[in-house]
């Protein structure tokens, strides 16, 4: 025979773990939703949105610390830590939103722009994924760039003291040059004077090849002291040309090594690769509106999906927790106020029986100190007043 079940108990529904999962990334509550069977799918619906971009969000800000940290270790960490502030934020901004604020503009357009400025961020990485290759490409011709303006920007810092320099070596060896033009013409004279080609036509070495032979000689004399002065201004400015030179080697060199495959570079890369390909361009906001979408996604779910049963519930459940709240505080301060009367009563009736029973003994005191002071002569009126003061007469209470 079949058992009789109350109607209340005869449909029970029991979520699997998942589907508490779904509803608690959802921010519904499970003690109220579970008897809201047309809501429980809808919040299925938004868990999954929400699950989505947690996901989504974590990859992509993995992604973005591989870029800046060496450790993958680190960067998957620091991923999923970003991911967890992104889920908390998207559980937040769905929370807020509920049947009886959907119409209201100035809540869904301040969740729209947070949205919309977390996903344009996050949007970033994932292209820069999506384009790898291309963007490693750009990433080299930028670096090239860089260096030829790096060299263009050596060679202006360093063209004075460099074009001193070069002025300085060229007026020396042109001194050199006209020198030992002379000495040149002065040494052929003489040459020709002693083989008759030239001068006197006189062969062998007469008065005037003799002559001719002391001024070539005087000439190469001063040439030498003339090169022996000028050589080391030749080699210092030659020297210093060259530091300059290997000053420059040197900073490119150190400028190449700041060259690096980062974030920002990364992005610098995609932008001039956007510069030059219309057709990259289309395909590329087309992609960072979709990535956008996957961000968006909980608010619009939220926002459009219909409201139903669960909403109403926790409105009236909210209510009533107030309704509730408010009564104990007010049972509780008439309970308070209570003691605090009944404490009062009892106080009073003990402080009046107290100096009730006390009379008596405090005339007998009264009548013993009175005694003592009749007794004893020494002692004036007022000491007897001030020692009744101190001993018989209470004080007030402050």
């Amino acid at each position: 025979m079949q058992k009789n079940i109350a109607i209340s108990q005869r449909e029970s529904y029991n979520p699997t773990q998942f589907t508490e999962f779904l509803w608690w990334l959802s921010t519904a509550e499970k003690e109220i939703l579970v008897d809201s069977v047309v809501d429980r799918n809808r919040y299925k619906i938004i868990g999954m949105t929400v699950l989505a971009t947690w996901a989504f969000a974590t990859f992509t800000w993995t992604y973005f610390f591989n870029t800046i940290v060496d450790s993958v270790l680190m960067s998957v960490a620091l991923g999923l830590f970003m991911g967890f502030i992104i889920l908390t934020i998207d559980r937040a901004l769905i929370k807020g939103i509920t049947k009886f604020n959907k119409r209201k503009l100035a809540p869904l357009l301040f969740r729209g722009l947070l949205a919309l400025t977390i996903g344009t961020f996050m949007a970033q990485p994932a292209v820069l994924y999506m384009f790898d290759k291309e963007i490693k490409l750009q990433t080299s011709l930028d670096n090239e760039k860089k260096k030829m303006l790096k060299q263009q920007e050596l060679v202006a810092l360093y063209k004075t003291p460099k074009d001193a320099l070069t002025k300085e070596s060229a007026a020396l060896k042109a001194e050199l040059d006209l020198k030992y033009e002379a000495v040149s013409k002065a040494r052929n004279n003489f040459l020709a004077e002693t083989d008759g080609s030239g001068g006197s036509g006189k062969v062998g070495i007469k008065d005037i090849a003799i002559a001719k032979r002391n001024e070539y000689q005087k000439l190469d004399g001063e040439y030498q002291i003339l090169l022996k002065e000028t050589q080391p201004k030749l080699d210092s400015t030659d020297a210093a040309l060259k530091e300059i030179d290997n000053k420059i080697k040197t900073e490119e060199a150190n400028f190449t090594t700041y060259f690096n495959n980062g974030f920002l570079t990364r992005v610098e890369a995609l932008t001039n690769l956007l510069k030059n390909n219309s057709a990259l361009q289309f395909r590329y906001y087309l992609i960072v509106f979709i990535l956008m979408l996957i961000e968006l996604m909980p608010v619009i779910a939220k926002t459009i999906l219909p409201s139903g049963s669960y909403d109403e519930k926790v409105m009236l459940r909210e209510e009533m927790e107030m309704e509730i709240a408010h009564s104990n505080i007010r049972k509780e301060q008439q309970l308070k106020e209570l003691y605090n009367q009944m404490a009062f009563d009892n106080d009073k009736e003990a402080i009046t029986a107290f100096f009730s029973l006390t009379k008596e003994d405090r005339t007998e005191k009264m009548k013993s100190f009175s005694k003592r002071w009749k007794e004893e002569n020494h002692q004036t009126f007022d000491g007897l007043w001030e020692k009744m003061k101190k001993e018989i007469l209470t004080k007030q209470e402050n």
